[in-house]
């Protein structure tokens, strides 16, 4: 008997060698022992009547099944785990159960046969007892084998599998004599980039997580492919001699830093665009990827047939996408949009883009009547220009979200510039802002991490997606966001400037939400956000001189801060004096930062956080009354019903104005609500913050502490 066994083990071992391509296990064998072998193989698969019992047992329409079956599975799973962003290993893990499943099934289908009465043994031959062992451990053997082969063939395949179809557009080098022209360089690739965005068949990453690869070194494709979560890279570079241009490209395969093809162009600058609509329809040749008729429409449609007039579109262009000078580039932008449209009337490009930057201003920084009147209007004239732009309809959505707060008709608006633009991560991130705003969390969350697939190196979309984290009180969820995010962007200030925040409302560590602030240069702070920041962080010290001593050192007259509120520096000023008990001196202060908060909201009276400011400026004047009128309108003007992420901020203002005109009871109601709901107080800030001073002797201060100690 264990010879028997001996025999069938190395015809096995023999047939495995071969299937598998083994030359080194076939060399040690001379021929005449390998035919031997084979002879023996034979001789017991035919003499034994191995076939004629394999065919009674119907084993050769299970196997037939099974392997039809498992092709069939590994092609629907070859499509669609990578759709669904699936890990690799758990496609390689399907393809290894279904190898070994093979001889299971064989076993089974040799033991077991299905008759109309149900699953029945199947019946043994008149055979010797041996050689039913024997036709076991063959069909067990070749079972074996077959699995064998066909993992040697499938399971590199798997291993190796990427998204083949996915690509970054890296910085292009500006190779122009003038470094000024740095921004053209930017623009083309950027362009490009847009271009391929475009195109549904492909994963593009967006372009702020690219531009984390500027620069002259010498870059590791592997690296940045696996960063990134692509198979390919474009490379390029850009030299321009007054209207000529000349472009180099190649396209690598990330994977083994390969060159897939090169191309150069030359041309003029009116040709610039049919370089772009090359480039994007031999990428997507090159990664097979398929090309709808209307994507072909949109790749050959020109923008503009102005050279000037796209110059002045890509200096645009680049200055509103700075990420650490959002507010001062946007202001940039503006008048070279505008100049561009004025030499190209028909620039619907140009026409969304402005609209978009009119938006941004006017949620961030001016919400006044003008700004939002002139996003809607360049909004519509991109559409009239161009219907199908889907540009122009991120910008009518953002200025329905931003202008309107008309959340439906700005979804309906994102949902077709995702659609048309599915690589772009701005209408994710739209779509999750309003989400959130409409208090649906989760389906938020959702959208902001597709968001940062798409572009998995924008700290601004990362920042997001941690205020998502914060506002549930998912505070290692933010801390792990905010780390990426300070990884993507070192020198940017807002990832740092979050984490410090965090810092704050989730522990109360003061030390950390300090050493987080010295890490942010002195000269980053234009607009006052980092020195609002550092005087909120000095007040929960206590340490009222060093407050003090920021506020005065700003040299602007406001501060832009979170909210669209600028906040006077004679605030600043009158709220430490008040804390320092310098009352005649704060009261002054106090009555200064009332025609500055005065003449702020005659220039947005709809404004719910001008209003809120004014409101707490007139509590601290002592005019009880009108303050809490103020307050009171904040909140009608965005309850949070409305907004359930700003909503919370503007009635916590509202809490601060009940506790300084001595309304306890209606404070501690507000305050008992916002430690419940998202985005409102936590139990760390409340325990430091000296705006709450007023109520901190009352019994009801403590209990809430208690009550809420558990949530942070």
């Amino acid at each position: 008997m264990r010879c028997i066994h001996l025999q069938t083990a190395n015809a096995v071992f023999s047939c495995a060698s071969m299937c598998a391509g083994s030359s080194g296990i076939r060399r040690s064998l001379d021929e005449s022992t390998f035919s031997e072998i084979v002879r023996r193989l034979m001789s017991h698969l035919v003499m034994g009547g191995f076939f004629k019992e394999v065919q009674r047992r119907k084993v050769y329409r299970v196997a037939a099944a099974y392997i039809i079956a498992a092709g069939f599975i590994i092609q629907i799973g070859s499509a669609v785990f990578p759709a669904w962003e699936l890990p690799g290993w758990a496609f390689r893990l399907v393809v290894v159960l279904l190898l070994v499943g093979f001889p299971i099934a064989l076993i089974l289908a040799w033991a077991y046969d299905v008759t109309p009465q149900g699953i029945r043994a199947t019946p043994a031959p008149s055979t010797p007892g041996s050689h039913r062992r024997r036709n076991v451990i063959m069909l067990i053997g070749i079972g074996v084998i077959i699995s064998v082969g066909a993992g040697f063939f499938l399971l590199p395949r798997v291993s190796a599998r990427k998204i083949e179809k996915s690509i970054a557009v890296l910085p292009f080098q500006n190779l122009s004599d003038e470094k000024e022209n740095a921004y053209f360089a930017d623009g083309i690739q950027d362009d490009i980039l847009t271009n391929l965005s475009k195109i549904g068949d492909l994963k593009v990453i967006s372009r702020m997580s690219v531009m984390s690869y500027r620069g002259d070194g010498v870059r590791n494709a592997r690296e940045i492919g696996k960063a990134l979560g692509v198979a390919t890279l474009l490379e390029g570079s850009v030299r321009r001699a007054g209207n000529r241009v000349r472009v180099s490209v190649q396209l690598i395969n990330a994977d083994n830093d390969e060159h897939m093809w090169a191309e150069d162009y030359d041309r003029d600058l009116t040709d610039v665009f049919a370089i772009q609509t090359d480039l994007a329809q031999k990428i997507a040749s090159s990664l097979q990827a398929k090309l709808s008729p209307d994507e072909k429409e949109r790749l050959d449609r020109r923008p503009t047939q102005n050279s000037d007039a796209y110059l002045l579109y890509i200096q645009a262009h680049d200055y509103a996408n700075k990420m650490d000078s959002a507010h001062t580039g946007s202001l940039k932008a503006v008048p070279l949009f505008e100049q561009a449209i004025k030499l190209d009337p028909n620039f619907a490009l140009a026409f969304a883009e402005l609209s978009i930057v009119e938006s941004w201003l006017y949620h961030s920084t001016d919400p006044t009547p003008v700004r939002r009147e002139k996003a809607r209007l360049n909004a519509n004239e991109a559409l009239r220009l161009q219907p199908n732009l889907p540009e122009g309809h991120l910008a009518l959505g953002l200025s329905y979200y931003y202008g309107d707060r008309d959340y439906d008709r700005a979804l309906k608006e994102m949902e077709i510039a995702k659609r048309d633009l599915p690589n772009e991560a701005q209408a994710y991130t739209a779509i999750g802002a309003i989400q959130r705003r409409q208090g649906k969390w989760t389906e938020s969350t959702a959208n902001l991490e597709k968001a940062t697939a798409l572009d998995p190196k924008n700290a601004m979309i990362l920042d997001q997606l941690a205020l998502n984290y914060i506002a549930l009180r998912n505070f290692d969820a933010a801390d792990k966001t905010l780390d990426r995010a300070i990884a993507a962007a070192p020198q940017a200030f807002g990832p740092v400037g979050f984490k410090a925040y965090l810092a704050v409302l989730s522990k109360g560590d003061l030390t950390l939400a300090e050493k987080q602030l010295s890490s942010i240069a002195a000269d980053s702070d234009p607009n006052g956000i980092v020195a609002w920041m550092r005087w909120w962080l000095l007040t929960l010290q206590r340490n009222f001189p060093e407050a003090l001593a920021v506020a005065e050192e700003f040299p602007g007259e406001t501060l832009i801060v979170e909210t669209t509120a600028p906040v006077p520096k004679v605030l600043l000023k009158a709220i430490i004096h008040r804390l320092q008990g310098d009352k005649p001196k704060a009261q002054i202060e106090f009555e200064q930062a009332r025609i500055v908060s005065e003449n702020l909201l005659n220039e947005a009276p709809e404004d719910p956080a001008r209003h809120a400011q004014h409101g707490l400026i007139l509590a601290a004047l002592g005019r009880k009354q009108e303050a809490i009128a103020e307050g009171k309108r904040a909140v009608e003007l965005l309850p949070e019903s409305q907004d359930a992420f700003d909503g919370p901020k503007i009635t916590a203002s509202l809490a601060e104005i009940y506790a300084l005109t001595g309304e306890s009871d209606e404070a501690f109601r507000l305050i008992d609500h916002l430690l419940q709901v998202p985005n409102g107080l936590t139990v760390p800030t409340l325990k430091l913050d000296p705006e709450w001073d007023p109520l901190r002797k009352d019994p009801r201060f403590q209990a809430l502490i208690e009550k809420y100690a558990g949530n942070r």
